[in-house]
């Protein structure tokens, strides 16, 4: 089928909740993509960040393969080995005294935490939990509420009771927030969605002092930060700071949808049985391809190959920032990449799409890369040599 048949087709069946660009894509391999004309596009924000290992990675492909043809799915009633296995293995990647929920997705992981924190509050009556203005956890109503982005609740109101929002980075303000029914601090070590925002120093210690002096769970919701994508396999491990539970997904299972809790087992021990289900939750295809995508990071050695990338695009971009006014901010940790512009980021998203490159913006005006950890270095300069042409080609 060509793009426009496969468009028309969307147009009568597909319900339009979604902004998508004029094109359908059919086969990826690494940091490209194809359409179905043969176009091919480089792709440097790839999967919204699911596929951090680049499109179809060979393990993960070969994983997925051989599960199918073993066993696609049976219920969490029944033990399943890769399951076993998935959360031994990221429990020694963490460094926690932890165990593994498993779940579909990032809101769901961010359900579970929720519901974990209001289980460890309960005896005392607490329940409200403190997030982050611009922060993203999800679209269901218990995410949907605890992201603190108003332009996400219109229309939908009213959101879940017990949450209150305090500035990313502002320590007093989320301290003042706290009190008596107060049960958890919830927040991105590094902000995604709301533009690539770096915590300040300091800034996640205090809170994990804040959390300790008033009993509170601190929970890092690390769905984009996590599985190597700042270097290390959980973000937390660039800052010291140990959380009470993470969030993961997006990049978990190289592409398959997987989402996943580390709770700390002081607090684990909560979710009992009937408290909480995924019904698709850690099936043997998410943790096969979760494990062959964990195998291909530390085979091909692509931690290290995350600061090799930051290094590389923060030098394009502060090259191009001193000759392009347009460029305000540049903010980067191993391959989450934005750069604020003054304008609308729009528009140099589209225009890099008639050059086949696909970039993102978010939050209006931040640039956003989030680039595979294995993108060779030849296609990492020619994403920025487009990325150059088209901010330099604007009128001011």
């Amino acid at each position: 089928m060509t793009s426009q048949e496969t468009i028309a087709i969307f147009d009568k069946y597909v319900i339009g909740n979604y902004r998508r660009y004029p094109v359908s894509l059919v086969r990826g391999e690494g940091s490209y993509i194809w359409d179905a004309e043969g176009v091919r596009y480089l792709d440097l924000f790839p999967g919204w960040g699911c596929n951090l290992i680049g499109h179809c990675p060979p393990r993960v492909s070969q994983a997925v393969s051989e599960q199918v043809g073993k066993l696609i799915h049976v219920p969490n009633t029944w033990y399943m080995e890769a399951q076993g296995l998935l959360a031994k293995a990221l429990v020694e990647r963490s460094g926690l005294d932890a165990q593994c929920f498993f779940c579909n997705s990032g809101t769901e992981a961010n359900e579970a935490a929720i519901k974990l924190a209001r289980l460890n509050g309960k005896p005392k009556g607490r329940y409200k939990i403190i997030t982050m203005l611009n922060s993203f956890h999800g679209r269901t109503y218990g995410a949907l509420s605890a992201t603190a982005q108003p332009k996400y609740h219109k229309g939908v109101e009213p959101m879940l009771a017990g949450f209150q929002y305090a500035p990313f980075g502002d320590l007093e303000a989320a301290t003042k927030l706290v009190d008596a029914e107060t049960c958890a601090i919830m927040i991105e070590p590094i902000q995604g969605e709301g533009g690539i925002n770096l915590p300040p120093a300091g800034y996640l210690e205090g809170l994990r002092t804040l959390c300790d002096q008033h009993g509170l769970m601190l929970i890092f919701d690390e769905v984009q930060t996590g599985m190597g994508r700042t270097g290390t396999w959980f973000a937390f491990q660039n800052f010291g700071v140990e959380p009470d539970a993470l969030t993961l997904a997006k990049a978990l299972a190289g592409g398959v949808a997987c989402g996943g809790l580390l709770a700390k087992r002081t607090v684990a021990d909560k979710l009992v049985p009937g408290t909480h289900a995924a019904t698709f939750g850690g099936n043997p295809i998410a943790c096969a391809a979760a494990l062959a995508t964990i195998d291909t990071i530390e085979k091909d050695k692509l931690l290290p190959r995350a600061e090799h990338i930051a290094n590389a695009f923060r030098a394009r971009f502060e090259a191009l920032q001193s000759r392009c006014p347009l460029i305000q901010q540049i903010r980067i940790k191993g391959t989450m990449i934005g750069v604020e512009l003054s304008i609308d980021g729009t528009p140099i998203v589209d225009a890099c799409l008639k050059r086949k490159l696909l970039i993102n913006c978010t939050h209006g005006n931040v640039i956003r890369l989030l680039p595979a950890l294995n993108l060779p270095d030849d296609a990492l300069h020619a994403g920025c040599d487009i990325i150059d042409e088209v901010l330099l080609g604007q009128k001011i």
